[in-house]
């Protein structure tokens, strides 16, 4: 397991290691910061789907992502700089699902599951995550791990998480699911009480324009 991988059961944060020539890396039109590369979305979307397909996805998916967020400037570049929280759907199938998410800043989300696994790259921000063990109806935390630009966080498909973005700027990660992201059957916690919940994607969603308008245009952590 790479030291820039998080999972479930190893929380470990390092330096994000650059791969020579990324797949969803082009040698044409160089982003800033690289001089002579940018981030192909439309490429990085077919090598994540071939990924997928791996006899080993999560981890052939770990691969694809650090490489795209080992150069962050190319992938803020493509994407745009963030200017509101949101959820934007980049792919969706029934065995995957790619999001670009931006977090508003001092955002929080509650608890939640997802029945599958997950990874996540940061490309612009911080993302800090609390890990979640199941008893019973409720959870209790289980250890935390805070994430920069560059860094890939993997979860398993038991996983349970709660996120925070803790700074005053926006947050840019992809998160990528080995299923479908908007399937139903998914719980969340109460952030009171910490009882499970059905997931509320419409509550979700709008707990991320609520954030965008408590802090207004916010620039995004260069």
């Amino acid at each position: 397991m790479d030291q820039n991988t998080v999972t479930r059961r190893s929380v470990i944060i390092g330096a994000a290691a650059l791969a020579a020539t990324p797949p969803a890396l082009s040698q044409n039109a160089p982003g800033p910061g690289t001089g002579s590369r940018r981030f192909d979305l439309e490429r990085f979307v077919d090598d994540i789907t071939t990924a997928r397909a791996d006899t080993e996805p999560q981890s052939a998916t770990e691969d694809v992502l650090r490489r795209a967020v080992g150069q962050p400037g190319d992938v803020l570049h493509a994407l745009g700089e963030p200017s509101e929280a949101g959820i934007t759907t980049l792919h969706r199938s029934t065995n995957l699902t790619i999001l670009n998410v931006i977090w508003a800043p001092l955002m929080i989300l509650l608890p939640h599951n997802h029945n599958m696994w997950a990874t996540i790259g940061i490309y612009t921000g911080r993302e800090d995550n609390i890990l979640w063990d199941r008893r019973a109806a409720h959870v209790t935390a289980a250890g935390a791990v805070s994430l920069s630009a560059k860094q890939v966080f993997s979860l398993s498909d038991t996983a349970i998480h709660s996120v925070t973005n803790p700074i005053r700027q926006m947050t840019g990660a992809i998160h990528i699911y080995g299923g479908d992201f908007f399937a139903p059957g998914r719980s969340e916690w109460d952030p009171q009480t910490l009882q499970e919940r059905p997931w509320d994607i419409a509550a979700a969603r709008d707990e991320f324009r609520e954030a965008s308008d408590r802090f207004g245009p916010i620039p995004h952590n260069r």
